[in-house]
């Protein structure tokens, strides 16, 4: 049941929330009340060339998460692809299919309730490097048609953008445990990032350049990174600067 006052209501609320099973409460709340009967959201982060962390949030039938997961749908899901490549909401009836890889994922998600989906990426500051979709299935063929596709398409969009943001959220508080970043590592990043020089850096602060360098060895080491160029970008991905 199509319900846009609900789905208003959600959104602020998912920014908001606490933990990871609120957010995916509110998703699935928001889900119904867009008149879906199902509903997937990818974030695709990309560090570098051969490293990349898929985070998802699941409203849909489990089996589907399994089989996704299973069958390595992420490297054939034309959704994911369809917004790597552009930001404006589509129904999955309108993407042309680049492999019947592509053909075959089309037919796996119908069986588990995306025999009709809208997609609505949900881009980035840092441009590919960081990709999110929501998908809205439903088992009805005809669901995303009529007149009431042109708010849906409006709520999912901002739903999708709800949706990465708390997720990117998440992944940089991770990030800044995990790596035990200081505020000093983080102004040294905030310096590199501006084009400083380790000899500037150091003037502004009253350290010899060669302690710099020795401070930003420690911060590419936290951050896994080979040099302080890497280690800014892996920063900048994850929101820190």
């Amino acid at each position: 049941m199509f319900d846009n006052a609900r789905v208003f209501q959600i959104l602020p609320l998912i920014t908001d929330a606490r933990s990871a099973g609120e957010v995916i409460s509110l998703f699935r709340e928001a889900v119904v009340g867009l008149g879906a009967d199902a509903g997937v959201f990818l974030s695709c982060l990309r560090d570098d060339a051969t490293r990349t962390s898929l985070r998802s949030l699941w409203a849909c039938d489990p089996s589907w998460a399994a089989d996704y997961a299973l069958h390595r749908w992420f490297e054939h899901d034309p959704w994911l692809r369809y917004a790597s490549c552009d930001a404006e909401p589509t129904r999955s009836s309108n993407l042309v299919f680049s492999s019947p890889k592509e053909v075959a994922f089309i037919r796996a998600a119908a069986e588990h309730g995306f025999a009709s989906a809208l997609i609505a990426p949900a881009p980035s500051s840092v441009g590919l490097s960081r990709v999110g979709v929501l998908c809205l299935g439903s088992a009805d063929p005809e669901r995303f048609e009529g007149e009431k596709y042109p708010q849906v398409r409006v709520l999912a969009r901002a739903l999708s953008m709800e949706l990465h943001h708390s997720i990117a959220k998440s992944m940089r508080e991770e990030l800044l445990r995990g790596a035990s970043l200081t505020e000093a590592d983080l102004h040294l990043l905030r310096c590199e990032a501006a084009g400083h020089s380790s000899k500037v850096i150091g003037a502004a602060i009253n350290l010899e350049a060669k302690t710099i360098d020795s401070r930003f060895q420690r911060v590419n080491a936290k951050l896994g990174a080979p040099d302080r160029r890497t280690a800014v970008r892996i920063a900048r991905l994850y929101g820190l600067l």
